[in-house]
C-alpha cells in the first residue's frame, strides 16, 4: 500500500539522517524572506544574504518595506537573481501592507486556503514557495513538494512521471496524518536523500537508505 511505503520511507530516512530541525529562521518573517531567497540557489548563499540584512538591521517587515528595491538587491546579491528576488520581496511586503495593514501575525493565522491564496497572489511566489511559508512560517500543515520529491517517488514507482505539484502533494496529504512536525521533517529528509543519493544523474541507488522500496528506476537523467 502507498501509505505503508510512505511510512517506510520516512522512518528509513529519519534513522539514516536524523532530525533536520528545519526551517532555520529567528522569526516568521525571516523564514518567509528565506523562502523567496532560496529560489534557484542553495542555502549557503541564502544565509549570506540573510546575514547582510541582519547586520544592517533590515530583516523586519517595516524595514524591508521602506527599503528602495535597488538597495535591497545589493544586500541580497549573494542569493543570486538579486534584482528579481528584491522585486518579489517588495511584492510580498506590498501585499501584507495593502490587504493586512502590515499585520503579518494576523495573516499567518488565516485558514490555509485563505493564506495560500494571498501568498499565491504575490508575483513571483509559486506553490512551493507559498507552501514553504505556510508550513514553516505559519506552522500550518501543508506538505511542501519540490523537485527532489518528484524524482524520488517516480524512481520508486510510487507516482506517474507526469504527476503535477498538487497530485504529488495529495499523495502525502491523503496517506499521512495531518501534522506540522511530520510534514516539516519529511520534506527536509526528502531534500537530504535527493541531494546525497537520488541525484539527477548517476544516483547512488546501491547505498541509498531507500533501496528496495518500490521499483527503483536507476540512472534516469531526469528532473
Amino acid at each position: 500500500m502507498l501509505a505503508d511505503d510512505l511510512e517506510e520511507i520516512y522512518h528509513r530516512l529519519l534513522k539514516h539522517f536524523g532530525p533536520q530541525h528545519w526551517w532555520p529562521g529567528d522569526t516568521p518573517f525571516e523564514i518567509m524572506v528565506g523562502a523567496i531567497l532560496t529560489q534557484n540557489t542553495n542555502w549557503l548563499n541564502v544565509e549570506k544574504a540573510l546575514a547582510n540584512l541582519k547586520e544592517a538591521g533590515l530583516l523586519s517587515l517595516p524595514a524591508l518595506a521602506d527599503l528602495p528595491v535597488e538597495r535591497l538587491a545589493e544586500y541580497i546579491r549573494p542569493a543570486g537573481y538579486y534584482n528579481i528576488k528584491a522585486g518579489r520581496l517588495q511584492n510580498l511586503c506590498a501585499m501584507i501592507a495593502e490587504h493586512w495593514e502590515n499585520d503579518l501575525d494576523y495573516l499567518l493565522q488565516q485558514p490555509i486556503p485563505v493564506l495560500r491564496e494571498q501568498l499565491l497572489s504575490v508575483k513571483g511566489i509559486g506553490p512551493e514557495t507559498a507552501d514553504s511559508m505556510v508550513l514553516y512560517a505559519a506552522e500550518q500543515p501543508v506538505f511542501v513538494v519540490d523537485t527532489y520529491t518528484h524524482r524520488i517517488l517516480f524512481r520508486h514507482e510510487l507516482i506517474a512521471e507526469d504527476a503535477d505539484y498538487f497530485e504529488l502533494q495529495e499523495v502525502f496529504t491523503d496517506n499521512l496524518q495531518e501534522d506540522v512536525s511530520l510534514f516539516n521533517e519529511y520534506h527536509a529528509l526528502l531534500v537530504q536523500v535527493g541531494k546525497n543519493f537520488c541525484k539527477k544523474s548517476k544516483p547512488k541507488c546501491g547505498s541509498c537508505p531507500l533501496a528496495g522500496i518500490g521499483g527503483v528506476k536507476e540512472y534516469i537523467p531526469c528532473f
